[in-house]
């Protein structure tokens, strides 16, 4: 039989054996996605603690079932190392470790070609790679594919398959997950994109879309998040207007969403967190000057929401004044830091940018998030509140909300009587706003 003919039917048998390197929020779900499909598989991190909770069945992100982990591995279907040489025993291998910015916003590649050579070096003839992090359109063709051939000594598209699918992950989200979640598909070649989607299409209960190249899927992940990164660019700018004129933006989108055609609510907020949307667009402006094309209208979005955490504090100090007090020696308590509610995610979170810039100011800042009751940050770790009462909000000057978790009594807190700077709106049905202010 034919490569394609063989793995085609290892798929159908269930007989392929699945690997995932990276078992963060996206490389675990994906695993034991696989394995709850009945395809054995194994999972790759360099991280030890990741590796001996995972064999434990110790789970610690929040998109995955404890109990199915935990049976998953206890049936021999998952299991996890940090030993690169059992990538010999895997017939597909996806690729889920970080994308991030280097100190100069410039991407760091770094893990992904860590992982490549480290894959190609132990890759069999046979296998499909699938490279799922979010990067600059090109990275598949330029990087991966000549670091899996020049490190494994197999050629491409003759001796294994290799493509990009952009993971689609939205942590806290209750209805999609990554299991019912649509798929894009980009590979090189057609027997490559054929036999990949029929991967996912057998460990995944939603759509696979397929496209003519991974250039395509890795520019189809960039368009989602620069297109959330531009609107709430939008909005976070004209509520900056809406503030001077004296207007409601929240009101105003409340409104405007009353549109059923040709419209789509953003609301503004602190800043932009998470793991694509403040880095994607970075990866795209990067990528272009190599073409010599500037992207205007991405970069003013990003100016825009990069500065957000300033104009936050300057709005707080502006409350401030009015009580007569200034910001520098007040004491500030912010509630929630993870950078999306009612998750314990904190990964380039505003809250944490905006702590930073009160505490330029001379600010005393302390934090309470439900989910978070510590955080580390530039090597330190910063310890929260263990909780909230009258009696503790009383202690400050001023509170700023920054993550609308669901599980916090904003009621409680407002009625205190202490300032409050809502920058999420959750405080809209709160009857008594003397003291309330909203971004």
């Amino acid at each position: 039989m034919t490569m394609k003919e063989e793995l085609i039917a290892k798929i159908q048998s269930k007989t392929l054996t699945m690997g995932v390197c990276g078992l963060g929020y996206v490389g675990l779900p994906l695993a034991v996605d696989k394995a709850k499909h009945g395809f054995k598989t194994i999972g790759f991190d360099v991280q030890q603690e990741k590796v001996d909770m995972v064999n434990a069945g110790k789970n610690y992100i929040g998109d995955v079932v404890d109990a199915d982990l935990a049976e998953l591995v206890a049936a021999g279907m998952l299991k996890a190392t940090n030993d690169f040489s059992f990538v010999k025993d895997v017939d597909f291998i996806a690729i889920c470790v970080p994308t991030p910015l280097d100190d100069h916003q410039q991407p760091d590649i770094s893990y992904v070609r860590n992982s490549a050579i480290e894959i190609a070096k132990n890759l069999k003839r046979g296998s499909m790679v699938v490279l799922e992090s979010t990067t600059y359109p090109g990275t598949t063709e330029e990087l991966l594919k000549p670091l899996l051939e020049q490190y494994s000594g197999l050629k491409c598209g003759e001796d294994f398959y290799l493509g990009f699918s952009p993971e689609r992950v939205d942590p806290g989200n209750l209805i999609y997950k990554t299991s019912n979640t649509p798929k894009v598909v980009g590979a090189i070649g057609e027997d490559a994109a054929e036999v990949i989607s029929m991967v996912y299409r057998a460990i995944l209960d939603g759509d696979v879309h397929t496209v003519s190249c991974p250039a395509v899927a890795e520019m189809e992940k960039i368009l989602e998040n620069t297109y959330r990164n531009i609107n709430i660019g939008l909005v976070n700018e004209l509520a900056i207007l809406c503030n001077k004129m004296g207007i409601n933006i929240w009101e105003v989108i409340d409104a405007a969403k009353t549109k059923p055609y040709g419209f789509q609510p953003f609301y503004p907020g602190p800043g932009l967190g998470g793991h694509c949307i403040p880095l994607d667009p970075y990866y795209l402006s990067w990528k272009a000057r190599e073409y010599g094309f500037h992207t205007s209208m991405i970069e003013a979005s990003m100016m825009i929401n990069d500065r957000m955490p300033e104009y936050t504090v300057e709005r707080a100090s502006k409350i401030l004044n009015r009580c007569a007090k200034p910001l520098n020696g007040s004491r500030v308590l912010i509630l929630g830091v993870a950078y999306k509610q009612n998750i314990d995610d904190y990964r380039e979170s505003p809250a944490i940018r905006v702590i930073e810039e009160f505490r330029k100011t001379g600010a005393r800042v302390d934090y309470y998030d439900p989910f978070i009751p510590a955080y580390r940050e530039k090597g330190q770790w910063f310890q929260g509140l263990p909780g909230i009462s009258p009696e503790i909000i009383r202690q400050y000057d001023l509170v700023c909300i920054t993550t609308a978790h669901t599980n916090v009594d904003y009621e409680m807190v407002a009625n205190v009587g202490v300032p409050v700077f809502d920058c999420k709106n959750v405080t809209k049905n709160i009857e008594n706003k003397e003291n309330i202010e909203v971004l």
